[in-house]
């Protein structure tokens, strides 16, 4: 196995111990990932108690299920990730069948319309908080401090040309949360949401 394909030692070890059924090692998972699967459902979701019926649905599966993981298939935080998202988009059609049949307004096209925005904003959610974090520092200077990269470079200490580097490869990345098959797209996690 190439170096680029070997997965990173936490994810191996913490898919043997939760395959070993060491509680400890669920509750380090949920501590390292709670926020962002409770996140990602919200962002799908729209709703609190809906988001926080996810973040249990998907800790419980990975209790269970711990051989579903396969690290050879990437790091263990996008297989958290997709799979959150598979689950919140299938309550979203769900929730959103049912009210559809209930109220007989709207159309099975406004619903895919809705799924696919609410994958596209997971997406680009996830794409931030896996960025590196002098990506996302610049990014959030520029976009809720309202910064140009003149001022973000003065905030974070580093040459105007460097802020500008982070800006526009920031910026590349998360313009990819629109292309399923893009680098930064958690496999699995677009396309056929």
């Amino acid at each position: 196995m190439a170096k680029k394909d070997v997965p990173p030692r936490w994810d191996r070890k913490m898919q043997q111990r939760l395959a070993r059924g060491e509680a400890a090692a669920l509750g380090e998972l949920y501590d390292r990932f709670a926020s962002l699967v409770h996140g990602l459902a919200h962002r799908v979701l729209g709703d609190e108690r809906a988001a926080d019926g996810i973040t249990r649905e998907v800790f419980i599966h990975v209790w269970e299920h711990p051989d579903s993981y396969d690290p050879r298939q990437g790091p263990l935080r996008t297989w958290v990730a997709t799979l959150t998202h598979r689950l919140a988009v299938q309550r979203l059609r769900a929730t959103e069948t049912a009210a559809l049949a209930r109220e007989g307004s709207g159309t099975t096209e406004e619903l895919e319309q809705r799924v696919r925005r609410a994958s596209v904003a997971a997406r680009a959610d996830y794409i931030v908080q896996s960025m590196p974090v002098p990506l996302r520092s610049a990014l959030e200077r520029a976009y809720f401090q309202r910064r140009d990269y003149r001022q973000t470079a003065a905030d974070l200490g580093i040459t105007e040309d460097e802020a500008r580097r982070r800006l526009r490869l920031g910026l590349q990345l998360l313009s990819t949360a629109h292309d399923a098959d893009a680098p930064g797209a958690p496999p699995g996690y677009g396309g056929a949401v």
